[in-house]
């Protein structure tokens, strides 16, 4: 897919990764139509993607979601991508997280992003692309983030069927799985301190990673060094050989309800290991 020109809607766009990528978006000429839970936020991401349009959007209310996809499809006359960078995490042991807890994570980290994609799908023609961020965690479940890893889990499954049902459409689905990232998405946990973690990805290599994807991924697509020539270095980007069929897409959090919820996105697995974390949208 061409940036340049095509009309992209960034959901998440509150969150550090999410206001990074619709951005860098129209900074490549694309029209970027932003949605996301924090206004004040919002408003100053949708100033400075050239007065975008703009939605709220509540991890809570799948119908709002949808609206705000339909929206987007409606002030650009289409939509050409959909980029979901929502988010949030927690951190305990299994036995001890609320249940109240494990039913938000749910909904911020998976239902939220399936809704928001399902209502893109009439939407996005041949050509197109719907993306979401999932983590590492969906590869390797990481202790004390049972119910993160969970949610994950899910929506990377989903993600892995839907891109199954398009492929006869021409839409690619894209799964983009980033290590950790260098945000304040840890500190911004539901429940629970985090880990030591190992130095997170800089944030930039994090929304070349998400970019990308949008313009060529399918499946699941990982980080990968830059080549010297500034060209993505290879075949996490590339449709096809050495991918899972799964979904891996950052986070964000915008969709994260009600005061003191984080804003953020996965924090993956792999304390000390190369499964690292996976910091989205804050």
């Amino acid at each position: 897919m061409e940036l340049a020109g095509s009309r992209v809607l960034v959901a998440g766009a509150t969150g550090e990764i999410g206001a990074a990528l619709a951005r860098e978006l129209h900074r490549r000429d694309a029209r970027v139509a932003v949605a996301g839970r924090d206004p004040d936020r919002l408003t100053g991401v949708a100033r400075d993607c050239g007065d975008a349009p703009a939605f709220g959007i509540d991890a809570y209310r799948p119908d709002v979601c949808a609206a705000a996809v339909r929206g987007a499809a409606r002030r650009w006359g289409g939509l050409d991508a959909v980029a979901v960078c929502v988010g949030v995490t927690a951190f305990g042991p299994a036995a001890e997280v609320d249940d109240a807890v494990a039913e938000h994570l749910l909904s911020v980290n998976a239902l939220a992003p399936m809704a928001l994609l399902r209502a893109a799908v009439p939407l996005v023609g041949r050509g197109g692309v719907l993306a979401a961020v999932t983590g590492v965690v969906v590869d390797t479940p990481v202790p004390r983030m049972a119910d993160y890893s969970a949610a994950k889990a899910a929506l990377a499954a989903w993600l892995h069927a839907l891109r199954r049902e398009l492929r006869p459409a021409g839409v690619r689905v894209a799964d983009v799985r980033l290590p950790h990232v260098a945000t304040a998405f840890a500190g911004r946990a539901v429940t629970g301190s985090p880990p030591r973690l190992p130095p997170g990805l800089p944030r930039s290599e994090a929304i070349r990673t998400v970019t990308e994807a949008l313009v060529r991924g399918d499946g699941v697509v990982r980080h990968t060094a830059a080549a010297p020539s500034g060209r993505t270095d290879g075949a996490d980007l590339a449709a096809g050989a050495g991918r899972a069929d799964g979904a891996d897409l950052a986070d964000g959090v915008d969709l994260a309800a009600g005061a003191g919820r984080a804003d953020g996105a996965d924090l993956a697995a792999g304390v000390g290991g190369a499964a690292g974390v996976e910091d989205a949208d804050r």
